[in-house]
């Protein structure tokens, strides 16, 4: 049996290059598909970590599902605001360590404008519990101050002291700009990978100030309230979008949760960040079992091709076959030979993929956190990837049956006789 397996890694040898293209192939389609995966896991992760620290997200009464999506993705629009005499309800009650305010509304270039307080800054965590940090300037201080998200400043090339203009209406639907109150850029956090880098930040005195001369979603005609005469307005909210509540004893939660949603006011909602991001994964969830789907094809066309390169090399190698029968090699010898070889190159286009995967993460890792967020981190193979690689090996054994099969089947005579 030695004898045999030498013999099959010589002959591979032989015929390098073309098992060479073969491996690479291989390797690639096992790269792919395990990258896939930890992509996969990770990009779950960071779905779910897109807010974190925060125990209860509140708003009006709608689905669990879509508070997440206006409240933390800036996705959408509430059906219904919140009047801030309720909020103040929620946050001065005496289990409630924090909250911040959220008010949605308006646009920068289809990029949404979030009108809040300077708790934000203090409170709001993404990831493992990071806090947001500044990549230049501070956090804003007067009523025409913003701070822009990573994404905002670096797509429309933004720099602190810059001024802009926000519109009135969410998204690709903005009406009628607030041209007549400009913003100053004052700050620019440093990119999280989250919602965050993609949104204006504004204060909420910052809204009401916009939207002292308008009335039902347009600008009173002969009315215009220059901004340096704001501030002698009550510039306190009437109502927000929606709140993040921390707590300051966790174990609280469900209590809390049960007093906001029978707020006698007005009806209410407060749902865990957590159970409500695992509904909203689970709707997306068919992206990824698509992505994986596709990356089992490419391992399969790529064993296929092993498969097939291996079986068009029997017309070149009969007479080797037959010489071998000829010197006494069983039929089941030489099934064990080209199935040891397809076996071989499987195995090895494993550990290469393996090996691939390791270098990308290594090497893109960086990237991937600045522009996506994504913490990849070079790692041993996890368990999902051990499985994922076990299954190739058990696809590759099968597929090495393959050509085992066709060489026991080739007899002496078929390999002596010349063809005419």
């Amino acid at each position: 049996m030695k004898w045999l397996l030498m013999l099959a890694v010589r002959s591979a040898c032989n015929r390098r290059l073309t098992l060479g293209m073969t491996l690479v192939a291989v390797a690639l389609s096992v790269t792919l598909l395990l990258g896939v995966e930890r992509v996969r896991h990770e990009a779950r992760n960071s779905f779910a970590l897109s807010v974190s620290g925060t125990d209860l997200v509140v708003g009006a009464r709608t689905s669990a599902v879509q508070l997440m999506l206006y409240a933390v993705f800036r996705l959408g629009e509430a059906s219904n605001n919140i009047r801030w005499q309720s909020y103040l309800t929620v946050a001065e009650n005496p289990a409630v360590a924090w909250a911040i305010p959220l008010s949605l509304g308006d646009s920068h270039h289809g990029l949404p404008v979030l009108g809040t307080t300077t708790a934000y800054f203090e409170h709001f965590r993404y990831g493992d519990g990071q806090p947001l940090t500044f990549a230049a300037g501070a956090p804003f201080s007067g009523p025409f101050d913003t701070v822009l998200g990573a994404e905002v400043a670096e797509r429309l090339g933004y720099s602190l002291g810059d001024s802009i203009v926000i519109n009135h209406g969410m998204g690709d639907v903005s009406l009628a700009g607030h041209d007549d109150k400009p913003f100053t850029v004052v700050g620019i956090l440093a990119r999280t990978g989250t919602p965050v880098d993609r949104t204006l930040h504004v204060s909420l005195e910052a809204i009401t100030a916009i939207h002292l001369d308008w009335a039902g979603g347009a600008p009173l005609p002969g009315l215009s309230i220059p901004p340096e005469h704001v501030r002698k307005f009550d510039l306190r909210p009437k109502e927000i979008t929606a709140a993040l509540v921390g707590l300051k004893n966790r174990a609280a939660v469900f209590r809390v949760q049960r007093q906001i949603n029978n707020h006698a006011d007005e009806p209410l909602l407060a749902v865990l960040p957590g159970v409500a991001l695992d509904q909203l994964w689970q709707m997306v969830g068919l992206v990824e079992r698509t992505l994986l789907a596709v990356s089992a094809m490419v391992v399969v066309v790529g064993l296929a091709g092993l498969v097939a390169v291996i079986l068009a090399s029997l017309g070149e190698r009969r007479r080797e076959l037959a010489i071998l029968r000829s010197v006494g090699a069983r039929p089941g010898e030489l099934f064990l030979l080209l199935s040891a070889e397809a076996l071989f190159v499987t195995l090895l286009g494993a550990l290469l993929g393996v090996a691939l995967l390791a270098l990308l993460t290594a090497l893109l890792a960086p990237l991937v956190q600045a522009h996506f967020g994504l913490s990849l981190q070079a790692q041993w193979v996890s368990a999902d990837e051990l499985r994922l690689l076990a299954a190739v090996v058990a696809a590759g054994l099968l597929a090495s049956l393959v050509p085992g099969y066709s060489a026991y089947r080739l007899s002496l005579a078929d390999g002596l006789t010349p063809r005419i």
